[in-house]
């Protein structure tokens, strides 16, 4: 109950907040970019409420940020026709510019973007909740991620300007655009991984159809001029409504080459279904996972509860990445119990612009309540929640709750929580929580602690056959960009990182010809008088 009153108290009028965060306008934003102008939208609108309640006098209630367009089908598939006629079937201008070209409207978009950190930021922290520190860092990686992968495209290029000759055929092997990508990122990280596949594909000569997620919508609304400004007609449009209105229609039209899509597998599922061509279409898909960390009995307790503290309750566990079991050897689970919940205790809940908050309130439509259905599921099968003020919730405001011993009666043993929800298993063999990873959905990540090089050594060799990436004696996560990042089983399809992403949204094509004295003449004259931007042996700097 102590905890509770703390929740109930945190929720403060707007004249109490700080003046540089207080919301004082609605953003109703009627315009959406669709063929290289922003367009104003007339017909009904998706009203959007922060998860963070204000006072009002006696009440709370939600504040309202502002709304976007609820487009039907005809206007997703005049967005889709626009990103079509500017791809040309890889004639139009942009799939046949050059490299340094193409690199230099990206790098005109980074200058127009950063103009806008303030207010993204600030949009972050009111549509999400993400707390100030986590928005700036979002914002500043996502910059960080565009130079990077502009860095990784102009070396790909460099090793791509040269000839290669192999039985008397001489060939230049360059990448070259896929065609229309329609773009889908997730709400917990609107900015950062929608631009991880957005930027790529657009690097790479493709045209884009993008829909924002259903959470984290107006933050994009700051960037569509820079959009509109920084590339040439119809090579990037936008789409807002509810993904089974807009989303269905382009796919069942097949005209979608490519899909970027972060969410779960079961809506995955269901957009790629609707393709009419299903082997023509490429797939960049980041799902679910349910990371688990083991920790053994030689572990560094302090280190590894430190980490998997990181873990699993950054950003309320909202990440695909997130720690989402931990079994720990009974050898040591009480003592990693205590030190575990003890630092859950020190967290700090409050609004995303509090000095040192560490949980904010949850955006999500009926989340505290899956979260509740969590936890009476597994105290029924057994558990118990082990730390104090654990569960305890108002309105959004959800303090983690730690559920030890969970076992596979529980919901929460095989299901990926995406909350603060913290489930603790005890192991005595190693071949339990094996044989968890192995027969699990998922295959992202693991996080192993451990001092012992053989024993670690040992479970290493059999768990880069079940997930794409072991974590020693530190928490799951992407970073850094330049690594790949994927998943086996139902976690993911295709690899993302600043060079693997380049690859993914493109196709290795080549011109060759025999070596004889006249084909010779003719590239050499191609190559000399600059006639082709494909078969060049320019080298950018």
């Amino acid at each position: 109950m102590e905890k509770r009153n703390e929740l109930i108290s945190l929720f403060r009028a707007m004249d109490e907040l700080p003046e540089t965060v207080r919301f004082s306008k609605t953003l109703e934003h009627h315009e959406y970019l669709l063929d290289g102008e922003i367009k104003q939208w007339t017909g009904a609108m998706q009203a959007v409420h922060s998860p963070v309640f204000i006072k009002k006098s006696t009440s709370l209630e939600h504040p309202r940020l502002g709304a976007y367009p609820l487009m039907s089908a005809d206007e997703a598939l005049l967005a889709l026709n626009a990103a079509e006629n500017a791809y040309d079937h890889g004639k139009g201008p942009w799939p046949t510019m050059g490299v340094e070209k193409r690199i230099h409207h990206v790098e005109q978009f980074i200058i127009k973007m950063i103009e806008k950190r303030a207010e993204v930021v600030r949009l972050l922290m009111w549509e999400i909740c993400k707390s100030l520190p986590e928005a700036e860092k979002e914002f500043d990686r996502t910059i960080d991620y565009i130079r990077d992968t502009v860095d990784a495209l102009k070396e790909l290029d460099r090793i791509s300007s040269r000839f290669s000759i192999e039985q008397n055929i001489i060939a230049q092997i360059r990448r070259a655009p896929l065609g229309v990508v329609l773009c889908m990122g997730p709400y917990n990280y609107p900015l950062n991984e929608t631009f991880t596949t957005l930027i790529p594909a657009l690097l790479m000569g493709n045209t884009i159809v993008f829909k924002p997620p259903k959470l984290g919508v107006l933050l994009h609304y700051p960037l569509l001029e820079a959009f509109r400004d920084a590339f040439p007609k119809g090579v990037i449009n936008t789409v807002f409504g509810k993904g089974q209105t807009v989303v269905g229609p382009m796919m069942a039209s097949g005209k979608i080459d490519a899909l970027a899509f972060i969410g779960s597998d079961r809506v995955a599922d269901q957009i790629k279904r609707q393709h009419p061509k299903p082997h023509r279409l490429r797939s960049v898909l980041g799902l679910g996972a349910k990371n688990a960390a083991i920790v053994l009995e030689d572990s560094d307790l302090d280190l590894a509860v430190n980490e998997c503290l990181l873990g699993s309750l950054s950003f309320n566990g909202q990440r695909c990445t997130a720690i989402k079991i931990i079994f720990v050897h009974q050898q040591i689970i009480s003592l990693f119990l205590e030190k575990f919940c003890d630092k859950v205790s020190e967290l700090k809940i409050g609004l995303p612009w509090d000095t040192g908050v560490k949980l904010t309130p949850l955006p999500e439509e009926n989340q505290v309540q899956r979260m509740q259905a969590y936890i009476d599921d597994a105290v029924k099968n057994g558990a118990r929640i082990q730390n104090p003020g654990g569960g305890e919730h108002y309105e959004t405001l959800f303090f983690p709750a730690v559920l030890y011993p969970v076992n596979s009666r529980m919901s929460i043993y095989h299901e990926e929580q995406f909350g603060p929800l913290v489930p603790i298993a005890p192991f005595n063999h190693i071949s339990e929580p094996l044989k968890y990873i192995e027969e699990s959905d998922y295959g992202q990540q693991v996080s192993l602690f451990g001092r012992d090089p053989q024993q670690l050594s040992e479970l290493i060799d059999p768990l880069v056959n079940q997930v794409c990436r072991v974590n020693i004696n530190s928490q799951c996560q992407r970073g850094p960009d330049t690594f790949p990042f994927t998943g086996r089983k139902d976690s993911a399809e295709g690899t993302l990182s600043v060079s693997d992403a380049l690859r993914v949204f493109s196709i290795r094509t080549l011109v060759a010809a025999k070596g004889n004295d006249q084909n010779k003449e003719i590239i050499r004259s191609i190559v000399q008088d600059d006639k082709s931007n494909f078969l060049s042996t320019d080298f950018i700097l």
